[in-house]
């Protein structure tokens, strides 16, 4: 048996013990696989979704929305408030401090098409902590019970937490938190493997989500690193967690969840799609991203998704032109420019 062989029998072995696991589950919600796709400020929009969907994610999480009410009818909340026609479960995930907007706030989500109310005590933007929101909310453990408490309690559908290890190395109290998100009802949990000081540098903490995994009963998705499907089933053996998150990871190379849920449920994964699907993927997730926002607003943020495909993706494109579609105003043309280049380079066919 040669190593390659060897190391996808082991493989097969370990995606086999999983799948024994059975699938993960919030509620009455089964997941069609263990992937979750991150909910991602700025990035994890409903065109981001879709293509996350679209290419394997079990589960997609919003951006953040605030808690507070009167910033609803903001330009920025009305579009994560969209949740028009999105396959269920929809998972909102809100951010905020205090229990009862934070409660008010679930049941207007779930009054709009919520099913699933994720809390984010997670997100260590200096933007949100410095309202001693998002990670932050970690250093105040009867808080965060208070929190989970009055949403659990204010709506009838599952609620869960996205959390961190700790505000900093020296207080790190994952294990704390996880026990009080069980005792307030709160049906899964989320770990990023870092501090809130550590923010995504330095090594993740795959033995501390292993340790809140062994002391809490509801499921646990770990986060923090994946960014193949071999490490993916590395984190899962070696944590035994129920699902993996992946975020940044996917950015520009969305297949990596069907990667990453085959590898997982089969021990072997087929590799990236075609090049005419990948460059059909990329011109409709810029047009989605158009048409969502509208011309203005959309150019700018289709600009980032852009030059994530891109960079996955080994063209070479002159400096020129990749200005020109990085800085166009017009929508149209920004789609053309993208659409002749990519098909133009590999020879393919418009979609």
């Amino acid at each position: 048996m040669t190593v390659l062989q060897s190391r996808k029998s082991i493989a097969t072995v370990f995606s086999l013990t999983f799948l024994a696991q059975g699938p993960m589950q919030i509620g009455s919600y089964i997941l069609a696989n263990k992937v979750v796709a991150a909910p991602m400020a700025g990035v994890s929009d409903k065109p981001y979704r879709k293509v996350c969907r679209a290419h394997g994610a079990g589960l997609v999480v919003s951006e953040m929305v605030t808690s507070r009410s009167d910033l609803r009818h903001s330009t920025k909340t009305k579009f994560r408030l969209d949740l028009a026609g999105e396959p269920e479960p929809v998972v909102v995930q809100l951010v905020g401090t205090d229990p009862a907007m934070l409660a008010s706030a679930a049941q207007f989500n779930v009054e709009n098409g919520a099913q699933i109310i994720d809390i984010n005590m997670g997100c260590p933007a200096k933007k949100v902590c410095k309202k001693a929101a998002g990670s932050a909310l970690l250093a105040n453990e009867t808080l965060v019970d208070e929190i989970l408490k009055a949403v659990v309690s204010a709506v009838n559908v599952p609620v869960t937490l996205k959390i961190r290890t700790g505000t900093s190395p020296a207080t790190r109290n994952a294990v704390t938190i996880a026990k009080i998100a069980e005792d307030s009802g709160v049906q899964a949990l989320t770990i990023h493997g870092r501090t809130r000081e550590c923010k995504f540098a330095g090594a993740v903490e795959y033995d501390t989500i292993a340790r809140v995994k062994h002391a809490v009963n509801i499921p646990i998705t770990a986060n923090g690193d994946v960014d193949s499907p071999e490490k993916a089933l590395a984190v899962m053996q070696g944590t035994n967690a129920d699902a993996i998150m992946i975020g940044r990871a996917a950015q520009g190379q969305p297949w990596l969840f069907k990667q990453v849920a085959d590898y997982l449920a089969t021990g072997a994964y087929h590799p990236i799609p075609a090049a005419q699907v990948r460059a059909n993927t990329i011109i409709e997730h810029v047009r989605s991203i158009h048409e969502f926002y509208g011309e203005g607003l959309g150019i700018r943020l289709a600009r980032k998704h852009i030059k994530w495909y891109l960079n996955h993706w080994s063209l070479a494109i002159s400096p020129d032109l990749k200005t020109q579609i990085s800085t166009t105003e017009d929508a149209q043309l920004q789609r053309q420019l993208l659409k002749d280049f990519l098909l133009g380079s590999l020879n393919l066919r418009a979609a």
